[in-house]
């Protein structure tokens, strides 16, 4: 395995937001730490079920980056949340990061 950082990238129902952070937060062994923004989901792969949802056309979503330092912290990360969130409606993506750190 390559020990280029990754981006790991992961889209949580807003009602899960918080238990999702906890469980990142829970494990500093695989992630220091992460950014968590809103965003919104569209797209005909999107289930809309509530009533605002449905008229707006779109769902609230909480939007996590985490930068791994390779692909194995990335997968145990995804390991830990399907055994945590079996059946949620979590997304993810992973891709390379050129570059990172801290401005000083």
């Amino acid at each position: 395995m390559s020990d280029t950082p990754l981006l790991l990238t992961l889209i949580v129902p807003h009602e899960l937001e918080e238990a999702v952070a906890d469980t990142l937060l829970a494990h500093p062994e695989l992630t220091t730490g992460f950014s968590s923004t809103s965003t919104e989901g569209h797209g005909s792969s999107i289930q809309l079920v509530e009533a605002a949802e449905l008229v707006c056309g779109h769902v609230h979503r909480k939007r996590l980056d985490t930068v791994c330092s390779d692909q194995a912290k990335a997968d145990a990360i995804l390991a830990l949340l399907r055994q945590a969130f079996a059946g949620a409606n979590l997304y993810y993506w992973i891709v390379p990061v050129l570059a990172h750190g801290r401005l000083a």
